[in-house]
């Protein structure tokens, strides 16, 4: 495997050690300087130049895209996917995970755990926006902060809104958030490559530190985590689009919580902690993955006019409840279920003999037409059917598959 790191910093631990890690399996790296690339964009050829020469043939990316280059980077990162170069990470997962907001926002709409979070721009809605989360004390976040740096805890009402009126005239955008007592200056780092946390380690605060990050002085530890903080990870970083992440979580009385997903994850605290072969891991995937790479559906753009794909919710009382997919109808009326989501569980490929109930999700490909007629009047105003236009090839293999 040909592999390119992206990275404006060749000499910092965590590319180090990426790059001896390729070196080790026997794959060909390079380190590139992000803000190096050139773009080109003509028709039919996207292209890209790297110090003012037409860059050579590489089988994958890593980016290591930092907070401060995240646009010129991304933009780098998404040109190498339209030349169908591998990355874990694509540039709208990188983008999404960026803005704390907009992270959660995107998890906010699945059943996994969140801190009460509020975001709020007039000076008069601050009061009632904290009141709502629970009041005081509460957490005050900068939108794109990195390794602590602007995440502060208000003790009292008055100090939180002087601090979010400080900030907004400084003009950055705050995120208030619950302050989640339990954790006692504690959260968890899961380090996730692919569908399986490879490492984790609890990060503890020092003193009277309540923000437990290494940068901030916390003390960490390996850490063993339950299947639930598992699966809370893996479905956190790949309903992000990232394969490579760290997430952190803080340990709630209700369970995980989610803080963020991280898509450029430090390697020197989590294998200076656990012991483990990050690295190596994440080089293992990518080289798996470039034999036989997942499909970023959003990338498909062309299909038979008049079919896509749709997300459909099954309200109490359909008449798909209690029948098989089989017996659905849905075949008849050229709708292929692609997976099936079932509380937090998503089941890939259902069988014909699944039975469905009532709130059962499903992610189906097919006739637009055939789809809208399955949605309730009163979902259908409250909501239009979401749809991705896809490759034909790509429908064809799915359909063959299931």
């Amino acid at each position: 495997m040909k592999l390119a790191i992206l990275s404006t910093a060749p000499t910092c631990y965590s590319t180090r050690r990426l790059r001896q890690a390729a070196v080790e399996r026997g794959h060909t790296v390079k380190v590139l300087d992000t803000l190096r690339f050139a773009i080109d964009v003509a028709e039919g050829d996207p292209s890209l130049q790297y110090r003012s020469k037409p860059l050579s043939t590489y089988d994958a990316i890593l980016p290591r895209i930092g907070a401060s280059i995240t646009y010129y980077g991304t933009a780098v990162v998404r040109q190498f996917e339209q030349m169908d170069v591998y990355t874990p990470n694509t540039a709208n997962g990188i983008v999404n995970s960026r803005d704390k907001l907009r992270a959660l926002q995107i998890l906010s709409r699945h059943e996994i755990g969140l801190p009460q979070s509020t975001f709020v721009r007039a000076r008069s809605d601050v009061l009632p926006a904290i009141e709502r989360i629970g009041g005081a004390p509460v957490i005050i976040k900068i939108l794109e902060g990195t390794q602590g740096v602007g995440v502060i805890l208000a003790d009292n009402t008055k100090i939180a809104e002087a601090i979010i009126e400080t900030l907004q005239t400084a003009r950055q955008n705050v995120l208030i958030q619950r302050f989640v007592k339990e954790s006692k200056g504690r959260d968890i780092r899961a380090f996730v490559v692919g569908d399986a946390v490879v490492a984790a380690m609890r990060r503890v605060a020092v003193g009277d530190e309540f923000r437990s990050n290494v940068h901030r002085g916390g003390r960490a530890e390996r850490v063993e985590l339950d299947p639930a903080y598992q699966e809370t990870a893996v479905r956190a970083a790949q309903i992000m689009g990232l394969r490579v992440a760290g997430v952190d979580m803080l340990e709630g009385n209700d369970g995980p919580q989610i803080m963020e997903v991280n898509s450029s994850p430090g390697l020197e605290g989590i294998e200076g902690a656990t012991g483990l072969d990050v690295a190596g891991a994440i080089v293992d995937y990518i080289a798996n993955q470039v034999s036989f790479p997942e499909i970023d559906l959003r990338q498909r753009l062309t299909v038979s006019k008049g079919y896509g794909v749709a997300d459909l919710l099954i309200p109490e009382g359909s008449e798909l409840v209690g029948k098989t997919i089989g017996d659905s109808g849905l075949r008849d009326k050229d709708i292929t279920v692609l997976n099936l989501h079932r509380g937090t569980s998503v089941i890939s490929n259902p069988r014909v003999s699944r039975e469905l109930e009532a709130g059962d999700r499903l992610l189906c490909y097919g006739r637009l037409e055939a789809m809208r007629d399955l949605i309730p009047a009163r979902q259908r105003r409250r909501r239009k059917v979401k749809a991705a236009r896809l490759d034909p090839q790509l429908i064809e293999q799915l359909e063959q598959e299931t």
